[in-house]
């Protein structure tokens, strides 16, 4: 008699953790499932004989629903914090570097001939922008955020000194994803911002030359066929009509700080 009660016992708790633990490896269920129906159909026992509680079935739940979640979200945080501690490190503050890394002695060390194509599909050398006062930025059409705000800077600073000063000075953009920024794709980002920007777009090669002569640091990141965003230094440069680089401006400058700071060099460098 003692016997027949301590096997049930031990019957009864094997049962209770074998249901506990289906309990809780629900996110599995499947495959539980079709191995407890065989053992039910082998055994000739009814399949809901020992019912699973509700608790369980939310406790299963909540610890995908909770624990995924953050997994998730954090890996994509991670990535956008990594491409904005880039950003600020290589950022230039204000009043420093000015010079961007131009000798006064020896010249320009930054800048360099290029053979790109505007938005029409023509070809466009440093020799087309002689003779102008160039506001010059490397960006690319798919930007979600930053490329966006340093495009409408530019027009706007171009803006004000067209409008207050009488001056002009030709905004020069040129992409760093030629693969996407196609001229038509340019034409249509670029017409958003101001019909005056000059879009320029090129072979791979021949955007990854120019990028080196204006030492533009520029890499994909996050790839995943052709869908990717592209980290980058967002340097803009200011030359003049002789194309010879006078200024870099990072992204601290508002447009009337930047229209002011243009304004400076243009009066001290006397090409006006």
């Amino acid at each position: 008699m003692f016997s027949s009660r301590l096997l049930f016992s031990l019957l009864k708790n094997r049962s209770a953790v074998i249901t506990n633990s289906l309990a809780r490896f629900d996110s599995v269920k499947k495959f539980h499932s079709s191995r407890y129906l065989r053992s039910v159909r082998q055994t000739n026992q009814p399949l809901m004989s020992t019912p699973r509680s509700t608790t369980q079935r939310s406790q299963s739940w909540s610890w995908t629903s909770y624990i995924i979640p953050p997994i998730v979200l954090g890996g994509i945080g991670g990535v956008a914090y990594l491409i904005h501690y880039n950003d600020e490190r290589r950022v230039i503050m204000k009043g420093d570097a000015v010079n961007c890394g131009i000798n006064s002695t020896k010249g320009p060390v930054i800048g360099g001939p290029f053979n790109l194509l505007d938005t029409e599909g023509r070809s466009i050398t440093e020799q087309n922008l002689l003779g102008n006062w160039v506001l010059l930025y490397f960006g690319y059409t798919s930007s979600p955020d930053v490329g966006p705000s340093e495009v409408e800077k530019m027009a706007k600073a171009v803006d004000i000194l067209e409008t207050k000063q009488n001056l002009k000075v030709l905004p020069v953009f040129v992409t760093i994803d030629p693969q996407r920024d196609n001229p038509s794709q340019l034409q249509a980002y670029l017409k958003e911002f101001d019909s005056r920007i000059v879009g320029l777009t090129g072979s791979v090669a021949a955007i990854k030359d120019m990028a080196r002569e204006y030492r533009v640091y520029y890499m994909k990141v996050e790839e995943d066929g052709d869908d990717y965003l592209v980290d980058s230094s967002h340097n803009m440069y200011l030359m003049n009509p002789k194309l010879k680089v006078l200024r870099c401006f990072g992204l601290e400058y508002s447009a009337d700080e930047l229209s002011e700071a243009i304004l400076k060099e243009m009066k001290s460098d006397g090409n006006l």
